[in-house]
């Protein structure tokens, strides 16, 4: 069994713009606690009264699978465990497991501590062997130790032998600099392992883009324990992804690291870490991500309607992801196809030549449609000879004005036909598309009241050729939310008037007739 040992609530949140409450931090160690990793790194008490917070609040709550971890270092040069501050606060916190860093690098002993090998060798082993003889359990981090081998093996060796003998009951590798290649990383760990008889871990940093890489390689080579974060947070360039570690220790090296089947649960996870820590998930991020099974290619998608297994190294399913087919101008029938059973609409076959031939038109006048699949939803719906729409536009105007005493305003007129009679209203707005937007539902809501439950939550614009200046081609995309289902679709004109009322209607017409078809299905 891999030991995943998480220290997002502390490494993690050195990244740069992430800052967590202790709220949150309970929160995130919860859902870790759910997953099933064996360590939650909490913080370091003795640096802020947050993170002793955390530790205070830790020790009241159950926790079934993982065990809490306090943070520190070894006692200060020339002074003594039981005078310290640091470890005292250690041991203060109450968290069963104590992670104490040490120096390996002879570089750091001298010039950064100012103290001798031997002072530093003392402080490591009285420091782990004071928190050992209170009953905790001790986790060594051997601070900067690739880069302390490769100075000097003998006492980068010694460093971790005085840990050892200090009573650690695992002794972490760091890549602390995260300036090591996978390669490097395996002799190192492979030479280590055949010296010191206490199991290794591996905590590598992502300087190189090769954190994860390491992470594995040192598994490889006989390493059970992985520190890292989720989402790959932390300091410069970020922490071991752990979303990417987990999953590739049990599907690729076929190690547990998890309780059976709990690896579902590893999307949902990262993106709820993402939401606390009020960052956009990253949706290209390996197996997590929504880009992670979503294909394009239209050569690809007719392959995989034959065998998923053709350009998918791994089931989505296995991580708590799902395929996705994105449509686009680089789409073959297949991807048409998909779409249509994955939103359950029929498909005819003549109908799905039609639908793409518009796309590739369309997208070729400035559309895109990889982000807008109520939009193609609505396409291949239009092209059912059964469909009606349950409105037809006439023709709109719109003004805005800036008047004396009252300022500037907007102000819409709307023609639409429903069920054969031509309805006409106005409706002022804050701008000239929420105006649009206001005339438009007050036409329709007295026939269709659920339109009043259909929220515009986001309106993006795109300037498509900046060269041509004003008369630029301009998409607009909108999402619009009913209860929990948020969908999105396009419009793309010279006019941005023009291109926000084709979004508009798109998600109006949308919301009447496809989701309602198909329990609103997300698009």
């Amino acid at each position: 069994m891999i030991q995943i040992y998480d220290t997002t609530l502390r490494d993690g949140t050195q990244r740069e713009g992430i800052s967590l409450s202790c709220e949150d931090k309970l929160r995130i160690a919860r859902r870790l606690d759910e997953l099933g990793v064996a360590f939650v790194e909490g913080g370091w008490p003795g640096s802020n009264p947050k993170d002793a917070e955390f530790f205070a609040r830790a020790r009241d709550l159950p926790w079934r699978r993982t065990a809490i971890a306090a943070f520190g270092s070894t006692c200060r040069v020339g002074g003594v465990p039981e005078d310290d501050a640091n470890l005292r606060a250690l041991l203060d916190s109450g968290a069963p497991v104590c992670t104490v860093v040490g120096k390996t690098w002879t570089l750091h002993v001298t010039d950064v501590l100012r103290a001798s090998l031997d002072e530093n060798l003392r402080i490591i082993e009285q420091s782990l062997a004071w928190l050992r003889e209170r009953g905790r359990r001790v986790v060594y981090d051997a601070e900067h130790f690739f880069d302390g081998w490769r100075a000097d093996p003998a006492y980068a060796l010694a460093t971790l032998e005085a840990a050892a003998r200090g009573g650690a009951e695992t002794l972490v590798l760091c890549d602390t600099n995260g300036g090591s290649l996978p390669w490097q990383i395996a002799e190192v760990v492979r030479a280590v392992g055949a010296k010191v008889k206490t199991p290794l871990g591996i905590h590598a940093h992502n300087d190189s883009e090769t954190a994860v890489a390491n992470s594995l390689a040192a598994v490889h080579e006989g390493a059970s324990h992985v520190q890292g974060t989720i989402n790959g947070y932390g300091e410069r360039c970020g922490n071991a992804n752990l979303c990417s570690v987990i999953p590739a220790i049990e599907l690729k090296l076929g190690r547990r690291c998890l309780p059976e089947n709990h690896l579902q649960s590893l999307t949902e996870l990262s993106h709820f870490v993402a939401e606390v820590a009020n960052l956009a998930p990253d949706e290209h991020l390996p197996y997590v991500g929504r880009s992670a099974f979503a294909h394009k290619g239209g050569i690809h998608v007719a392959a995989m309607r034959r065998n998923a297994a053709s350009y998918q190294h791994v089931l989505p399913e296995l991580v708590g992801n799902q395929m996705r087919v994105v449509v686009s101008e680089l789409s073959g029938r297949g991807n048409l196809l998909s779409k249509a059973e994955e939103l359950g609409l029929a498909a005819g076959g003549a109908g799905v030549a039609d639908v793409l031939e518009e796309i590739k038109t369309l997208e070729a006048r400035g559309f895109s449609f990889e982000a807008a699949e109520a939009s193609v939803a609505l396409m291949m719906k239009r092209h059912d000879p059964a469909h009606r729409a349950p409105f037809e536009l006439v023709d709109f105007f719109v003004n805005v004005e800036h008047r004396d005493g009252r300022g500037l305003f907007s102000e819409a007129m709307v023609k639409v036909r429903v069920d054969g009679e031509l309805l006409h209203t106005a409706a002022e707005g804050d701008g000239p598309v929420d105006a649009l937007d206001a005339a438009l539902r007050k036409a329709l809501v007295p026939r269709y009241p659920q339109i009043a439950d259909c929220k515009l939550v986001d309106y993006k614009v795109r300037i498509l050729d900046g060269k041509n200046g004003t008369a630029a081609v301009t998409r607009v995309l909108v999402d619009t939310q009913h209860g929990k289902r948020v969908w999105s679709t396009v419009g793309a004109s010279p006019n941005i008037i023009e291109a926000s009322w084709r979004a508009i209607v798109d998600a109006l017409e949308y919301g009447l007739t496809v989701a309602a078809e198909t329990g609103g299905t997300e698009a």
